[in-house]
C-alpha cells in the first residue's frame, strides 16, 4: 500500500494514487465517500477533532499546565533564596558573598536550562504524537483515495478557492476513531506501533518520559 500512496505532510498535495485505483461509483455512493479526482482535507481538524487528538490536546496541556505550576514554584523558592542572600550580605565578607552569589547564579542557570528541556519535550511530544496519528490513519485515508476515484488529497489550508463538497475531513475523522479510537489502546496483534521515541543526544536535560503521558516528577531541579 505505501507504494503505491504516498504522504507528503506539510506540503500541498497529501496523497498521490495512480490511475485505476478505485472502486464502482456506485458502492462508493452507498458509503457516502464524493466522487472526484481531487480530494481535500484539513490536517490540524483532522488531528484535533479526532478522538486520537483530543486525547493528546488534554495530555499536553494538562503536562503543560503541571509544568507552569511547577516553574511558579521554583520561582518563588529562588526569589525567597535571592533576598535571604542579600539580606546576610553585611555579615559577610566581599569574597564569602560573591561566592555565595556566584554559586545561586549558577543554580538558577541549571534551573532554567532544565525547565527550558521541560517545555522542548512537551513541544517534541505533541510532534511526535501527532506523526503517529497520521501514520496509523494511513490506511484509512488510502481507503478513502480508493473509494473517491481520487488521484489526490489535497491540504485545504493551502487552496485559495474549493468545493465543500470534496472535503472528506469529517468522514476521515469518523473512520480514523473508529479504527484509532482515542489511540491509549495498544496495537492489534500484526499492527507494529508507531515509534515515537526521542532521537538519542537531543536536549539530554530534559525528563526522559513523554510528558503527554507521564506527569512531571515530583523532585523539582533545585534537588528538593
Amino acid at each position: 500500500m505505501r507504494g503505491l500512496l504516498s504522504l507528503i505532510l506539510g506540503g500541498a498535495v497529501l496523497w498521490a494514487a495512480p490511475s485505476g485505483f478505485a472502486v464502482p461509483a456506485a458502492k462508493a455512493a452507498e458509503l457516502g465517500v464524493p466522487q472526484s479526482p481531487l480530494l481535500t482535507i484539513d490536517q490540524d481538524k483532522l488531528f484535533r477533532n479526532s478522538a486520537f487528538g483530543r486525547r493528546v490536546v488534554m495530555e499536553i496541556e494538562a503536562a503543560t499546565a503541571r509544568l507552569s505550576d511547577e516553574n511558579r514554584k521554583i520561582e518563588e523558592r529562588l526569589v525567597a533564596e535571592e533576598k535571604d542572600l542579600t539580606e546576610r550580605r553585611s555579615r559577610m565578607s566581599p569574597e564569602e558573598f560573591r561566592k555565595l552569589a556566584d554559586a545561586f547564579d549558577e543554580k538558577v542557570v541549571a534551573i532554567r536550562r532544565a525547565q527550558d528541556g521541560k517545555e522542548r519535550s512537551l513541544g517534541r511530544a505533541m510532534d511526535q504524537q501527532r506523526q503517529a496519528f497520521f501514520e496509523g490513519s494511513f490506511g484509512v485515508l488510502a481507503q478513502l483515495v480508493q473509494e473517491s476515484g481520487a488521484v489526490a488529497i489535497l491540504d485545504s489550508r493551502s487552496i485559495v478557492l474549493s468545493s465543500n463538497a470534496i472535503d472528506i475531513t469529517e468522514i476521515a475523522i469518523k473512520r480514523i476513531d473508529a479504527a484509532l479510537g482515542d489511540g491509549s489502546r495498544p496495537a492489534e496483534a500484526g499492527d507494529p506501533a508507531p515509534d515515537t521515541t526521542p532521537e538519542p543526544g537531543k536536549d539530554t536535560e530534559g525528563p526522559k518520559d513523554d510528558p503527554a503521558v507521564s506527569p512531571p516528577s515530583d523532585t523539582d531541579p533545585e534537588g528538593r
